[in-house]
């Protein structure tokens, strides 16, 4: 099989950076098998590439695919992928030398402006190949280039300071990674385990995802096709899956953005409050995703804790993969996302008040105590918030609520502030004592019933340069 084989010992940072990724880099092992799933997938889009550009592929009809088998028996993982592969110099380039790891060489070739069609991939290999010593003993990695005059090679390393390359005619295209799995970890060897690893962190990868002979990944990443692609109907589906909710969301934000951050947001609202259902507080389940890989499940930060009740996923090309997706570490970068993800979602809900009243209220029912919990805890969106704030009103029928804006629209010439009641209910409010000076002088007074809304209105001050006060307080007087 193999011809002559050549020694090299890995450039003196290799050592360091795998003693860096086996103890430090990551803190679950598991995550290997995103890493090298994440590459398979990289490789497959280059390859397609070069396919739609017109280059000699060698063997050009094998579907694009990436597969994984598993042995118990023999302790071992192998992970396959059908696309570009490497010659026998960028086996040596991309896995010997650090400063020449795949991800950084072809980010430089970006920045120098070469590959711009290419330029949305991480790159075939990166910092994520080594995670594989987390869990091998031995790693060996088959591959052929697309090049059609270019022969296979196999790469094998213990990770112990060299690897060896030979030679391998009968190699076919692509890249076979072959583990065999330490004593510790041959649990990874097993298909249960494997595959509730695919479905965690590479369920949205493009291309198909086999587990010996069966295809995985079955669920499509929608939120990176246009909104005119999409039908309602995958919308649905794609909330029972991301949300495992049965019931359809009351409504969903799909939206994407090239400035100042590239992000691709898929979003929903919840039937139901699952607060008001007497259970713990929520917690977010918006997930990050970096080109359809999991970064970080149920994200803390995305959005501001107001927004707690969002399900969804959040993609964004702009995080930090240069050391590891496991971490946030950019937290200014975070910041920018929140900003931009809550500001659009604000705007999308002030939309639907004015174009889809209906919808607007089946959300405010059900989680108007977090949007006044935003007006008390922050200041950033506060404004924006108030718009969406809705109450009954003296000049108003029952269970008919009006806006500040709206409000401020029907005040007569001479009114300055906008007034408002804290009462326990409508019966009560009709029948306070405070409402006569109002209705002589045919002021609106907003009916408050909510205990909160004593604290909204104190933090918010003031609507559009009119100052919130309340009728207890209000310094006015019957006119004989």
């Amino acid at each position: 099989m193999s011809q002559k084989t050549e020694k090299h010992e890995f450039q003196a940072e290799i050592q360091q950076l795998l003693d860096i990724v086996i103890h430090s880099l990551y803190t679950d092992k598991e995550i290997f098998v995103r890493e090298l799933i994440s590459n398979a997938s990289d490789a497959c889009e280059k390859l397609r590439f070069h396919q739609t550009s017109g280059k000699s592929i060698h063997e050009p009809d094998v579907e694009l695919k990436i597969s994984i088998a598993t042995d118990d028996n023999a302790n071992t993982i192998t992970i396959t992928d059908t696309g570009i592969g490497m010659t026998r110099d960028e086996l040596v380039e991309n896995l010997g030398t650090i400063a020449h790891s795949g991800s950084k060489a072809f980010l430089k070739q970006i920045a120098e402006g070469k590959d711009k069609p290419d330029a949305n991939l991480i790159g075939q290999f990166g910092v994520g190949f080594y995670s594989a010593f987390m869990v091998a003993e031995e790693v060996k990695v088959y591959t052929r280039s697309f090049a059609s005059d270019k022969p296979g090679h196999t790469w094998i390393s213990q990770g112990a300071g060299t690897y060896e390359i030979e030679e391998t005619p009968d190699c076919p295209r692509g890249t076979r990674i072959f583990i065999k799995l330490k004593e510790d970890d041959k649990d990874f060897a097993q298909k249960t385990r494997v595959e509730s690893i695919i479905k965690q962190y590479s369920n949205f990868v493009t291309f198909p995802i086999e587990l010996n002979g069966e295809v995985v990944n079955k669920v499509s990443a929608i939120w990176t096709r246009s909104k005119s692609e999409v039908k309602e109907e995958e919308y649905k589906e794609f909330y029972h899956y991301i949300g495992h909710d049965h019931e359809d969301p009351l409504t969903r934000l799909h939206f994407s953005a090239d400035a100042p951050l590239a992000i691709q947001s898929l979003v929903y609202v919840p039937a139901k409050n699952m607060e008001n259902l007497g259970i713990s507080r929520s917690e977010s389940e918006v997930h990050l995703y970096c080109r359809k890989v999991l970064i970080q499940s149920k994200a803390e930060g995305l959005f501001p804790e107001w927004l707690r009740f969002l399900k969804g996923v959040v993609d964004s090309e702009d995080l930090p993969l240069n050391i590891s997706r496991e971490t946030m570490q950019d937290s200014a970068l975070m910041q920018k996302l929140n900003k931009v993800l809550t500001t659009r979602f604000l705007k999308h809900l002030d939309e639907l008040s004015r174009k889809d009243s209906e919808s607007f209220y089946k959300i405010y029912d059900q989680y108007h105590k977090f949007l006044k919990e935003g007006v008390a805890t922050d200041f950033t969106h506060r404004d924006n918030l108030a718009k969406l704030l809705r109450f009954e009103s003296s000049t108003q029928d029952k269970d008919t609520r009006t806006s500040l804006k709206e409000y401020i629209e029907r005040m007569p010439e001479g009114q300055n502030e906008i007034y408002f009641l804290l009462a326990s209910g409508r019966d009560a409010a009709e029948q306070s004592p405070y409402l006569e000076v109002f209705k002589a002088k045919k002021y609106e007074v907003l009916f408050l019933y909510d205990p909160i809304d004593e604290v909204v209105m104190d933090h918010l001050g003031q609507f559009e340069e009119k100052s919130l006060t309340s009728a207890e307080k209000a310094d006015l007087k019957i006119e004989d």
